[in-house]
């Protein structure tokens, strides 16, 4: 039965001069905003020992307006200051539940350049996006088309450190599970390939934070790096929503389970297996690419946990 889900599509687009000019300024309000209502957030928090509420923060914004040195505010659109403040307040909650830690203040090189725009922010007619405060639409790359008459709940506009600018549509969409399929396949998380599968294929490591190196603090150790490299968190989360969109199971075997060190021809255990050792042979004559042996190991055992 298909369901309806929330999904992100990416686009690349080309700002005029003006649109440039407009989204600089209100990636700067945002980060003003954010950073304002943190230093007030902490001042009661510290002084006062409360919390500050959305509804409190958003008040003191509609003030911050009014004042001749915060004016500016009201050159830009509304709606990604108060979605700065949401995600404010969504920031302290993750803080108070311990899930994250304190909020930090953005910085105008290291932080993100970001705007985020809700439905009353930006208008979309005959699949053409204008944004609040813009009299043209955004020249938008259609690299990919959104699904058939689906209309964006919000818009994210945001530009990376070479200067290319991003829009982010977040649309709803129906996804139809796939037909059932009799066979399983078993997938090993790895350093030399990002994932390999049970049949022999390797998805190779797209080694992101190999191109971020040199932002990395000099204490950070080489293991450690080839882990951050593959994004082992953030490729699980992905399988465990898009398996659950599409009608697949994933079944995740736990971390210590020895796939690489097990015979997954005669379920022999060897007592070492350097990472250095991409190959070897087991005694009873099978050989084994280390990668492969352990995606097979953990088809094995992801059957074995299922029955």
């Amino acid at each position: 039965m298909a369901q309806l889900v929330k999904r992100a599509y990416k686009y690349r687009f080309h700002p005029t001069p003006e649109q440039a000019e407009q989204l600089v300024r209100t990636f700067g309000c945002v980060r003003l905003v954010y950073n304002k209502a943190l230093e007030e957030r902490t001042r009661a928090y510290t002084l006062e020992g409360r919390g500050v509420s959305y509804t409190e923060s958003s008040a003191a914004l509609t003030g911050w307006k009014k004042t001749p040195e915060l004016a500016f505010l009201c050159e830009v659109s509304s709606v990604p200051l108060q979605q700065t403040l949401r995600h404010l307040q969504a920031a302290f909650a993750n803080f108070f539940a311990k899930r994250a830690g304190y909020p930090t203040f953005k910085s105008r090189k290291r932080s993100r350049a970001s705007a985020e725009y809700t439905r009353s922010g930006f208008r979309w007619r005959d699949g053409r996006l204008t944004l609040a405060k813009m009299d043209t639409p955004l020249d938008i790359v259609w690299s990919r088309p959104l699904p058939g008459g689906a209309e964006p709940s919000t818009v994210t506009v945001s530009r990376d450190a070479a200067g290319r600018w991003f829009v982010v549509l977040l649309v709803e969409e129906k996804i139809a599970p796939l037909p059932p399929v009799e066979q399983s396949t078993g997938l090993d998380a790895g350093l030399t390939a990002l994932l390999t599968l049970s049949c022999g294929e390797q998805i190779a490591n797209p080694r992101h934070e190999r191109r971020e190196r040199r932002s990395l603090t000099k204490a950070q150790r080489a293991l450690a790096r080839a882990i951050s490299d593959a994004g082992w968190r953030e490729l699980r989360r992905m399988l465990e929503y898009k398996t659950a969109w599409y009608g697949r199971t994933l079944v995740v075997v736990d971390r210590f389970f020895p796939s690489s060190k097990l015979c997954s021809v005669c379920g022999a255990l060897q007592e070492e297996m350097p990472l250095s050792v991409r190959e070897w042979v087991c005694a009873c004559g099978a050989v084994h690419d280390r990668e492969v042996n352990a995606a097979q190991n953990m088809l094995l055992a992801a059957g074995l946990a299922e029955s």
